[in-house]
């Protein structure tokens, strides 16, 4: 979809079952499906307000009305949606900082145990500005180059949907992406290959912002599932 930003095509989105190996949990699949779109132009503050009201609009349309019960939270979809930095975050759910965290290798641990289970009660809450050791496929901020323009959407300390402003710089993509292999030889992980077609094009995207949205999660969510398992025709045991 990336390279096709390239060759021009300034709106995409797509609808698309997606695998992960050895994915399974009550919020976890190996055969998932995801809604995924990028617009040209954009950057990650626009795309949150796109997904707002993405989901406003589906469940309007199904009928849910303005707010939902999910895990036992009343989740107002219409009032303002909750905004929130990774370093507030920390500040606010746990004794470490962010810089902290991930200096001792606790970031994702504290992520999720004291953070994540926190998020989107009450409100759906988007929280952004990731450590840029943690900013994936997100640019950096130029105003502050500590942090990637990255956010991540929660409802019910649920993770729905992961979004950037794009990175489009192809020489720091690919620094990344062999830090990750390092990272992945040291942990005696499988090394990928890198991706040479991608890379190639990178640099020909203008600036843009994308998201991936959990389409089953979603559902979870408007069905107050308790796990995965229930809003999907067959799980993987019964393949």
């Amino acid at each position: 979809m990336k390279r096709m930003l390239a060759a021009g095509y300034e709106k995409i989105f797509q609808i698309c079952r997606c695998w992960r190996e050895r994915e399974r949990g009550g919020l976890h699949l190996p055969e998932f499906t995801l809604l995924e779109w990028y617009r040209a132009g954009d950057d990650y503050h626009s795309l949150m307000e796109e997904c707002e009201g993405l989901i406003r609009f589906v469940a309007k349309t199904i009928g849910l009305g303005e707010k939902l019960i999910f895990r036992s939270h009343q989740i107002d979809l219409f009032g303002s949606w909750e905004r929130i930095s990774v370093k507030e975050a920390f500040h606010s759910y746990s004794k470490t900082s962010a810089g902290e965290a991930l200096e001792q290798n606790l970031f994702d641990e504290i992520m999720v145990q004291d953070i994540e289970p926190r998020l989107g009660k009450g409100k759906p809450t988007f929280l952004y500005d990731y450590p840029a050791e943690r900013g994936a496929l997100a640019r950096l901020k130029k105003e502050d180059p500590t942090v990637a323009e990255r956010f991540e959407l929660y409802m019910g300390g649920l993770e729905l949907a992961n979004g950037f402003s794009e990175l489009v710089d192809s020489e720091e993509q690919r620094k990344r992406f062999r830090l990750e292999n390092e990272n992945r030889k040291f942990l005696g992980k499988r090394i990928y290959s890198l991706p040479d077609k991608f890379l190639a094009e990178l640099d020909h995207i203008p600036p843009s912002a994308g998201i991936a949205l959990g389409v089953d999660r979603l559902v979870m969510v408007f069905l107050d599932a308790e796990t995965i398992d229930e809003v999907v025709a067959f799980t993987p045991e019964e393949l």
